[in-house]
């Protein structure tokens, strides 16, 4: 219960520096909202200093963010262009946090060029994973090189215009299965539930982005709420708790709305849910709205009050996930 009532209070403190952000205020140095942390630089893409009021345990995982780096030329046409957020960020990003594994999604602005991605798995060492971009090109050599280098999933970012689309899914799937990989989908409510005949057929787990991007204020009777939930229940899905701005009406500090969604994913099936920070917020930086990652972490002691289950999803679930030793 502490937990619970530390991570209120954090909440509600943060709520001033959160509208600052909102706002804009203390841009500078080519980048919006940073943590100073004592003497070091700021920590990029990530507002507040304080460290998370829940206590991390022993090989917690971070299951969704990614690297930008300029060295890296950008995908023709790319839609989201966000500034660096190197590796070394995000390590400074990890102690902060007291995470220790992570997984690196390849994004939609380098499209099916993985060079960074491996090349950012690698520098992180045995402690990372990767989601690659591939599209129904991809040979069975670069497939196995990516298995090779970390890789444990492709990507489907079906939101933005990009490389890859719905029909490629299945036939990916059945390449992909052989090397206990999943399929992670990036769509809207809509588009998900367009497909429901596709994903219990999957011959791997699908793991849903963002909460599913169930739409507010009534997500929790949203066909796609139940339809993914009960992919869930039947084992044959994973959904993120990321990215609780995105659908919010209630927004920051609490994202009450949804934390709610979370929590009934949490509630439903324990070991399909998996956390991810979503640093560096990709589709917050034109809107000059970064969050507190710190925050949105002490989220879970609200969405996973039982200490059991919260160690399921940060550390057990990713493990499996991943593929973590």
């Amino acid at each position: 219960m502490s937990n619970i009532n530390s991570s209120r209070r954090r909440v509600l403190k943060a709520a001033a520096a959160t509208r600052a952000s909102a706002a804009g205020v203390g841009i500078g140095s080519g980048f919006a909202g940073c943590a100073q942390t004592g003497t070091q630089s700021p920590i990029p893409w990530t507002t507040g200093t304080e460290r998370t009021h829940l206590k991390m345990p022993a090989d917690a995982t971070d299951c969704h963010h990614h690297i930008y780096d300029h060295r890296y030329p950008l995908a023709p046409g790319a839609t989201l262009k966000p500034g660096d957020a190197t590796v070394d960020d995000y390590r400074r990003l990890q102690q902060r946090l007291g995470t220790s594994r992570n997984v690196v999604i390849q994004p939609s602005s380098y499209s099916t060029d993985n060079r960074l991605l491996l090349d950012s798995i690698t520098a992180f060492g045995g402690q990372a994973r990767g989601v690659a971009v591939v599209d129904d090109k991809v040979s069975d050599d670069e497939l196995e090189k990516l298995h090779r280098s970390g890789v444990r999933g492709i990507r489907f970012n079906v939101v933005v215009p990009g490389p890859v689309t719905l029909a490629m899914i299945e036939p990916l799937a059945h390449r992909i299965a052989p090397m206990h990989w999943h399929v992670q989908v990036n769509a809207s409510a809509d588009t998900i539930l367009s497909a429901r005949a596709m994903w219990s057929s999957l011959p791997c787990p699908v793991v849903f982005d963002h909460l599913s991007h169930i739409p507010e204020p009534h997500a929790l009777t949203h066909p796609t709420f139940y339809l993914v939930r009960d992919l869930l229940v039947q084992r044959k899905a994973y959904v993120k708790l990321t990215g609780f701005y995105n659908e919010s009406i209630v927004g920051a500090p609490t994202y009450a709305d949804s934390v709610a969604v979370a929590s009934a994913y949490t509630s439903a099936a324990p070991q399909q849910v998996v956390w991810g920070s979503d640093w560096p917020h990709p589709t917050e930086q034109p809107l000059r709205r970064i969050p507190d990652d710190a925050l949105l972490l002490d989220l879970l002691a609200g969405v996973a009050p039982d200490p059991a289950i919260l160690r399921r999803i940060l550390v057990d679930n990713p493990a499996e996930l991943y593929g973590f030793d």
